[in-house]
């Protein structure tokens, strides 16, 4: 949602500014009414000032240093201020600075956190809303904190993951490269000097080569060209759910992508349901930290059943996507009363399944790149070989002569 700055009036005149997500301005308008405020003028914040989310590591560092300071009796503006003044990042010292302003004019630590646009996700926004009603920041903070810290430990454990494959396929780019441009031209000009029958295999090669030499150009700008325009595709919501639902298809790929949103839509859930938010509430917060536009696409049908009064058990199992598990497991949480204690045993479980799967997926990928690599790399030593007899034979006879 866009970032409004406004400025409202109260019933006494008194004139007020401030920053406020909203919708649209009818939106914005609403919420300053319900807040007993009159809107004045406003204006969308620029899209600089809104920041950049942060990561799920910062947002464990915060969670968790202000459910410490909360916990041992610290006023939170006091916490804030604390935190200012420790040596952290010079970006997460401006977001504290900006919280602990926000604060000094009055606001609730929800709404200071609204006002820095993306900076923190909705979920957590909403988590610490939820707790300002109930009082139970602490708690929130500790929940938030251990949920942010194994979302970061997934996300750490499928980068390290692809570290290698990646690596792999950057260097085998980059000797092809040095082949095709520096090497093997070389070769080739010697064979073209002699008039003998060359293989096919070579031929391709050569014209291959000749190809990146004096075309290398338009070459990078074709690559640069498709990747820019891949990326500006998958954008649009439809053909990102499309090709997210691809990839849940894909051999060994998708039974791993299924296993982490599933750990992921647990996890979140489980904090939200824990904390004292409505099932509907956290299944909306839910929605969009599952990382799967595809399976999202699927949750205002799921809302809409459990709204009606169906079981969420129910619900979820309509949902293609997650792990057929996930449903059995909450059918068992809500006929014994404890779905909250499930939902986290669940994901635990799930976060158990993803390293498991990660690591096969490894094993398996690493010697596929390597054989790739052997068949490019053997192919190109064939097609320097293959010619040699014959190169030697036309210099033996050009020498005889």
């Amino acid at each position: 949602m866009p970032l409004y700055e406004y400025s409202a009036a109260k019933i006494n005149g008194r004139s007020i500014r401030g920053k406020k997500q909203a919708g649209n301005f009818a939106e914005l308008r609403t919420q300053l009414e319900e807040d007993g405020l009159y809107l004045v003028n406003y204006k969308e914040a620029d899209k600089e000032e809104q920041g950049k989310q942060l990561k799920a590591k910062q947002l464990s560092e915060f969670c968790r240093e202000l459910g410490m300071m909360i916990g041992s009796g610290v006023p939170l503006i006091k916490a804030l201020n604390v935190m200012i003044q420790r040596d952290v990042h010079p970006k997460m010292k401006k977001v504290y600075t900006k919280l602990h302003q926000g604060l000094q004019r009055g606001l609730m630590l929800s709404e200071a956190m609204e006002e820095q646009g993306k900076t923190f996700p909705e979920l957590l926004i909403n988590m610490y809303k939820a707790s300002e009603a109930s009082g139970g920041m602490e708690e929130t903070s500790r929940k938030m904190a251990q949920h942010y810290e194994k979302s970061y430990k997934l996300t750490q454990k499928v980068r390290s993951a692809m570290i290698y494959p990646i690596i792999l396929v950057i260097v085998t780019f980059i000797v092809l490269m040095v082949v095709f441009l520096l090497l093997l031209p070389k070769f080739f000009t010697l064979f073209e000097q002699f008039d003998s029958r060359i293989p096919a295999i070579t031929k391709f090669m050569i014209n291959l080569s000749h190809g990146l030499q004096d075309n290398w150009l338009y070459v990078l700008i074709a690559v640069l060209v498709v990747i820019a325009a891949f990326r500006a595709f998958m954008q649009l919501e439809k053909v990102k759910a499309k090709v997210h639902r691809i990839y849940l298809k894909i051999p060994k790929i998708g039974n791993l992508l299924r296993t982490i949103y599933t750990a992921r839509f647990a996890r979140t859930l489980c904090s939200c349901y824990s904390s004292g938010i409505s099932m509907i509430n956290a299944l909306e917060n839910t929605r969009d930290t599952v990382g799967n536009k595809y399976i999202a696409s699927q949750f205002e049908n799921m809302i809409n059943d459990v709204r009606n009064g169906e079981n969420l058990s129910a619900a979820i199992a309509k949902v293609k996507g997650l792990d057929p598990k996930l449903a059995a497991s909450v059918m068992i949480g809500e006929e014994t009363g404890r779905l909250d204690q499930m939902l986290g045993d669940t994901a635990d479980s799930f976060d158990f399944e993803a390293d498991i799967a990660l690591q096969k997926l490894t094993a398996t990928v690493e010697p596929l790149l390597i054989v790739v690599m052997a068949v490019v790399i053997g192919s190109i030593m064939i097609s320097v070989i293959l010619p040699l007899p014959t190169l030697y034979n036309s210099v033996g006879g050009a020498g005889g002569m």
